[in-house]
């Protein structure tokens, strides 16, 4: 049974557009539209990732065939999660609090490294080089404490918003993954609570 607690967000969104690819169209993608999908200006660093991919045990590929990703099923059969979709979470500038139940969804286990407790809807493209876009779905485990480094939902001043968290000397940092946008400082005259830590997404369209 393979866990993703290895997966980097970006091969983690890569193996989800796989999945969705297949679902959606009966077929795999192939290595240019990995990249064209990415962003990448070559086929050479999707080929890394999917490289990646096999090695974890997530895919198979068939050499010398343009579409010839697979899926590696588990062995064990694990049973769906029932996870609530509350609301949405800013990658830009924080957005007010969403927290209404929206719908629920059943999904597989394995898109996530660990359970979470529920999901968010992205608005924005700050945290686009980890890999979560705008209309992703963000799995949440409710915590609150973080490592340096992990991506947090953090409230500030009232509003919601997801970042990768840096300690520095006096209060925290919360910084984007997209040059467009400038890191938040937190000192302690701010309102400031981690909600959770990220742990998978789930893209639809």
């Amino acid at each position: 049974m393979y866990s993703m607690t290895t997966l980097s967000p970006r091969r983690s969104a890569i193996l989800t557009f796989i999945r969705d690819r297949i679902a959606q169209q009966g077929q795999p993608p192939s290595l240019a539209e990995i990249a064209e999908a990415f962003g990448y200006a070559s086929r050479s660093v999707a080929r890394k990732h999917i490289q990646a991919l096999i090695e974890a045990g997530f895919i198979e590929v068939t050499p010398n065939q343009a579409r010839g990703i697979r899926l590696v099923r588990s062995l064990q059969r694990a049973e769906p999660l029932d996870i609530p979709v509350l609301g949405q979470v800013a990658a830009g500038a924080p957005i007010g609090p969403d927290a209404q139940v929206h719908e629920r969804l059943l999904l597989d286990p394995h898109l996530f490294n660990r359970s979470p407790d529920y999901l968010l809807r992205v608005r924005g493209d700050s945290m686009i080089e980890d890999g979560i876009f705008d209309g992703d779905l963000v799995g949440i485990l409710r915590q609150p404490e973080a490592r340096e480094g992990q991506i947090i939902v953090a409230r500030l001043d009232g509003e919601v918003t997801i970042k990768r968290f840096e300690r520095i000397k006096g209060g925290y940092r919360l910084l984007p993954r997209n040059p467009a946008y400038s890191p938040i400082e937190v000192g302690p005259d701010r309102d400031f609570v981690i909600e959770g830590v990220y742990c998978g997404l789930v893209r639809r369209d």
